[in-house]
């Protein structure tokens, strides 16, 4: 008899992915301290950290979103296991933008920072999408998802969804000011082919039992 094959495992679930993926999500905030303690940020550093840990942030989500899509187009269920990792760093990178914002620009000064918060709809907006954020951070781990149950998690983590469109918003009013909406375009149609390709699986996943119960009938 012939030996059977081994069956060899997805690359995607060699112990080194995780920890890779990890090293990779932090070389953004080590080329930001980087370039800060080398004074490499150009003639506003306070703006340019504010700016950059704010596109790493917008970037992240995008990823974040992008894992159950290419999951499903790509046959790769493994790549469900890098999500959460890419959702708490996307967390990490949009603290760090308001912590520079609060830090950098408002000098910490928390009456002032309440004032511009509500004065200016972008920082709003902006502040309501981190705070969004944190109880998906909070709740990434297993620990959480038996506690809250996997239905109530599922539905806690769908809030990912209104997030990616204040995350938009609060980048097209930043942008508003400067007329200069090249790169938010660029943005916006990967949130929206992100998020209509959820909207068509929703509906196919509805329209396959539908025509599968029929057909039987």
């Amino acid at each position: 008899m012939a030996a059977r094959a081994v069956r060899k495992k997805p690359w995607l679930l060699h112990p080194a992915c995780k920890p890779g993926l990890f090293v990779l999500l932090l070389l953004p905030l080590a080329y930001l301290v980087f370039a800060a303690a080398t004074d490499s940020l150009g003639a506003n550093p306070a703006e340019a950290l504010i700016r950059r840990s704010g596109d790493w942030t917008l970037r992240l989500l995008c990823a974040t979103l992008a894992i159950t899509p290419l999951r499903v187009l790509l046959k790769q269920p493994a790549l469900a296991r890098f999500r959460r990792m890419l959702g708490v760093a996307t967390f990490g990178y949009a603290l760090l933008h308001f912590v520079c914002y609060a830090v950098l620009d408002q000098g910490l000064d928390l009456a002032v920072i309440l004032k511009d918060i509500a004065k200016r709809p972008f920082i709003l907006v902006g502040t309501a999408a981190l705070l969004l954020m944190a109880p998906l951070a909070l709740t990434s781990f297993n620990r959480a998802i038996k506690a809250l149950g996997a239905q109530r998690w599922q539905r806690l983590h769908k809030s990912i969804y209104a997030i990616a469109l204040l995350a938009l918003l609060h980048f097209f009013w930043m942008k508003a000011g400067k007329n200069d909406f090249g790169e938010w375009s660029i943005y916006a149609a990967v949130v929206a082919t992100l998020l209509g390709w959820r909207v068509w699986e929703a509906r196919r996943r509805r329209v396959v039992p539908a025509a599968a119960s029929s057909l039987s009938g």
